[in-house]
């Protein structure tokens, strides 16, 4: 079965972007050659999941190619019905049948990219299965949290945890066992 995992950056005090979405402070741990895991994360999935408007800071800060390289399929969440553009197709169903309906498909693991509302949804929902957190090593004071109210309690499993020299700390936990 695949699995759906979060790969993701936040403050030491739970913050994914500070107010009006900027995400300068990850500007703070930027190392030459330093990919904190991510190539290798990104070999494990051939399917993203994620909301419009990380979509739309994406494409105007990275570009396009970030999420389609042609290899994975990619659903950006939204309420504003779109044509798909090669594999990329705009989702305007409801978030839980999509993500059952991809765990029961053949393939490899899905990863969720945000943002906060999306993995919001799918913690209520117990759908994410691994997170691997980076912690930067600032405290911003406001601006969107990674981790809203009003979800069930869930027990995590400690996988792995690694420490960079920039001060990153990487924790991966997998959802434990009901």
């Amino acid at each position: 079965m695949r699995k759906l995992m979060l790969f993701i950056a936040m403050s030491f005090d739970g913050y994914i972007a500070k107010p009006n979405d900027d995400l300068s402070f990850l500007k703070t741990v930027e190392k030459e050659g330093e990919d904190y895991g991510y190539d290798d994360f990104i070999a494990t999935i051939d399917t993203i999941i994620v909301g419009r408007k990380t979509f739309d800071y994406v494409l105007k800060e990275v570009g396009f190619s970030h999420y389609d390289n042609g290899q994975r399929d990619i659903y950006v969440i939204t309420r504003t019905e779109k044509p798909a553009i090669g594999r990329t197709t705009f989702y305007t169903g409801n978030l839980t049948e999509l993500v059952h309906r991809l765990k029961s498909e053949q393939g490899k693991n899905i990863f969720c990219d945000g943002g906060a509302e999306i993995i919001h949804e799918l913690l209520k929902k117990d759908l994410i299965d691994e997170l691997i957190i980076s912690i930067i090593p600032v405290l911003l004071g406001s601006g969107t949290r990674l981790f809203k109210d009003g979800r069930p309690e869930q027990q995590l499993e400690l996988l792995n945890v690694k420490t960079f020299d920039t001060g990153l700390t990487q924790l991966h936990y997998k959802r434990a066992n009901p």
